[in-house]
């Protein structure tokens, strides 16, 4: 495996601070007209007491630099190939979340092209005590060459 190599490979820690603007411009974004995330006195009546960020939010969660993890690799040849998030709380406006990037797994399967490498990575978020609140876990799919 050509790029074994990343793994355990670690980014810059990065704060981010998540308002009810953020969850707002989020929702109109993806369309979802769902009140728990836009209207308080909705959302005060559920099980979540409040306005929470959609589950699919950590996606839009980046540092200022929008580097938090350099591969060092070729990204035209890199395609998005799954999301996953794992939570142990919701998102909500006012949460402070630090935000750190790992590279966990690699590795390869055979494509149409040749060998393709698959990168695991994590970016795990915590809240100011420390807590966990939520891991994005990115698989991208790095193709390989295609010489003529």
């Amino acid at each position: 495996m050509e790029l074994a190599h990343l793994i355990g490979k670690t980014g810059k820690q990065f704060t981010f601070q998540v308002d009810l603007r953020h969850i707002r411009q989020f929702v109109q974004a993806i369309g979802d007209a769902n009140p728990l995330y836009t209207d308080e006195e909705f959302a005060k009546n559920t099980v979540h007491g409040s306005i929470i960020a959609p589950l699919t939010f950590p996606i839009a969660i980046t540092s200022d630099s929008g580097e938090e993890l350099d591969l060092g690799l070729d990204y035209r040849r890199m395609l998005h190939g799954e999301q996953q998030f794992i939570y142990t709380r919701p998102i909500r406006p006012g949460d402070v979340l630090h935000c750190q990037s790992i590279v966990t797994d690699v590795y390869e399967k055979d494509g149409k092209n040749g060998k393709m490498e698959f990168i695991i990575m994590d970016t795990e978020m915590k809240d100011t005590e420390g807590n966990h609140v939520v891991t994005s876990r990115t698989n991208i799919i790095y193709r390989p060459l295609v010489t003529a």
